[in-house]
């Protein structure tokens, strides 16, 4: 009996794995093409990432980060950073992808025996803290100079102030936002599963 519960979750989580990872895939393409703010694109898969982590654990958290940072590659949404240094972009774009979604889980599984509403609200708060603050430190490392005069160009007194408000600052707000207001939105689905595998549980 033990076994074919152990089975039959590991079935439904990879299901649900599937689901997420084909969501994260097409969220970012849609934001790629229609939700752009200047070089970049509005994120729209944290949420998806957040709800991995709740219910499929740590290493779901961090393959749905992975595949997000691979779609912004092939999205043409990293563009200007990739020709200025591939390497960089992409290091940069990879490790702020699985970072976010590994971080979300590592929170969240520290507060779920606390509170899952707690733990929800903090693995949808750092999610998108995460993301955005390894793209400034890859953007530090690996595209100083280049951000530089860009900030120049833009009338920026200096590049911090330039990576802050003109790069990320109302993206940053914007995850931010959206990943507060849907949290409980991720509680309720986790409730609505965990009842429905109780119930299946109790029929068998």
């Amino acid at each position: 009996m033990k076994f074919k519960s152990k089975n039959r979750m590991s079935t439904e989580t990879l299901a649900l794995g599937a689901i997420l990872t084909a969501l994260v895939i097409v969220l970012q393409f849609i934001a790629a093409m229609l939700v752009r703010l200047g070089l970049f694109s509005v994120s729209l898969v944290l949420i998806p990432i957040v709800i991995g982590v709740a219910t499929c654990g740590i290493g779901m958290g961090a393959w749905l980060g992975f595949v997000f940072g691979v779609v912004v590659l092939l999205s043409g949404d990293a563009a200007a950073f990739l020709a200025v240094d591939v390497l960089g972009t992409v290091v940069t774009v990879l490790v702020k992808g699985i970072a976010c979604g590994l971080c979300a889980g590592l929170v969240y599984k520290l507060l779920e025996k606390l509170n899952r509403y707690v733990a929800v609200f903090a693995a949808a708060i750092i999610c998108p803290v995460v993301n955005t603050g390894v793209f400034l430190i890859g953007g530090v490392v690996f595209f100083l100079d280049t951000l530089t005069e860009w900030g120049k160009s833009f009338g920026y007194d200096d590049v911090a102030s330039y990576m802050f408000f003109g790069l990320v600052g109302f993206n940053f707000l914007f995850e931010l936002g959206v990943n507060i207001v849907l949290s409980p939105i991720v509680v309720r689905l986790l409730n609505m599963r965990k009842t429905k595998s109780n119930a299946k549980l109790l029929n068998k």
